[in-house]
């Protein structure tokens, strides 16, 4: 159990470095970036807190090469001093090495599905809202010029979103199936509910009757089946920084709309088996720093060296396999599973040769 409790700590050490390394080494090329957009308001400390509030997202994203080269440079670290050997000589079995290193990294996992959904997302999308208020002086989040979207046949402008998600200066204009259009109209701002109702407040409304368009002036106006008080901050935030049940609720409702959605979905399981890419990252580690002859085969840095490699090719593959899964279209779960699947199958063929 002291061991156990050893190599575990060992191996949550080595994560920390490494996230210690990467962050500040992304945050600084990140921080260097946003003063060279820094304009209005928006100066040093802003891009700063800027900077700090977007780089768990980027962290997260980065969590499966941080797992294995953290695991690399920690159980390399052991062998190199001979701890490994030791530990191997005192009848400690490989199934209590691997309990060892997978108790941690069940609650790494964990804490990544955890950040997925209540923190990284929010943080992001609360750096841009500032950024944005600095860089142009409003109350609002939406970019100058506003922001548009479509569900199929409607088409929405937002020109306003306060701080709590509320529209404003909304047009919506919606078409038929042979592209006429049927209605349009504008409206100061809207509440939106969560069964995605939008109650539009003092609306001036454009509606074909008899192949006449009817102008008619409305107080309140609902209109069913739009975006979510969720979904709408995400239409401003560059990228898919959008929790893991946004996401998947918001895939079913272009869906449900016979809309492209497989952007939504692709990110949604890319996140959600992300975990599982990490557990494997640590099996793989295994086998190429924990063998109990590798101190002597192999230096400390040509271990790192092997981990940096690994963790570019892993990089390189999963985009090519992400794009290909698009083209070809391919299942989405089968295609975010793939990348975990080659490595725990080149961490099965290590760990054959592996010497314990």
């Amino acid at each position: 159990m002291i061991l156990q409790r050893y190599l575990s700590a060992n191996l949550v050490k080595g994560w920390l470095l490494v996230m210690l390394v990467l962050g500040a080494v992304f945050g600084l090329v990140n921080f260097i970036q946003e003063l060279d957009r820094s304009d209005g308001d928006y100066g040093t400390l802003a891009a700063a807190r800027y900077t700090i509030m977007v780089l768990p997202n980027q962290l997260v994203s980065l969590a499966p090469v941080i797992a294995l080269l953290g695991s690399i440079v920690a159980l390399a670290n052991l062998d190199r001093h001979n701890e490994l050997t030791v530990i191997s000589c005192s009848g400690f079995p490989p199934v209590k090495l691997f309990r060892a290193l997978t108790l941690p990294t069940l609650a790494l996992m964990a804490s990544l599905w955890l950040l997925m959904e209540y923190v990284a997302p929010q943080m992001q999308q609360n750096a841009e809202q500032q950024r944005l208020q600095l860089r142009q002086g409003e109350s609002g989040w939406i970019p100058k010029g506003g922001v548009w979207s479509t569900d199929g046949q409607r088409y929405i402008q937002l020109l306003k979103l306060s701080k709590d998600s509320e529209p404003g200066l909304i047009s919506l204009f919606a078409f038929d199936d042979e592209g006429r259009l049927v209605r349009a109209l504008n409206a100061a701002t809207a509440i939106v509910s969560k069964d995605r109702r939008w109650a539009f407040q003092d609306v001036r409304e454009k509606v074909l009757v008899d192949g006449v368009l009817v102008t008619r002036q409305h107080e309140e106006l609902e209109i069913a089946n739009l975006w979510s008080s969720d979904e709408l901050p995400t239409l401003t935030v560059r990228g898919e920084t959008m929790r893991l049940s946004i996401l998947y609720r918001y895939s079913q409702y272009l869906a449900s709309n016979s809309q492209p959605m497989e952007k939504y979905l692709n990110k949604f399981w890319q996140n959600m088996l992300m975990p599982l890419t990490v557990w494997a990252m640590v099996i793989l580690a295994t086998p190429i720093s924990a063998s109990i002859t590798a101190g002597r085969d192999r230096s400390y840095g040509i271990n790192i060296g092997i981990g940096a490699a690994v963790g570019i090719l892993f990089y390189l593959g999963t985009q090519i396999i992400f794009s290909l899964g698009q083209l070809l279209q391919w299942n989405i779960p089968f295609v975010a599973l793939l990348p975990t699947l080659v490595i725990l199958a080149c961490a099965g063929a290590l760990l054959r040769r592996m010497r314990w």
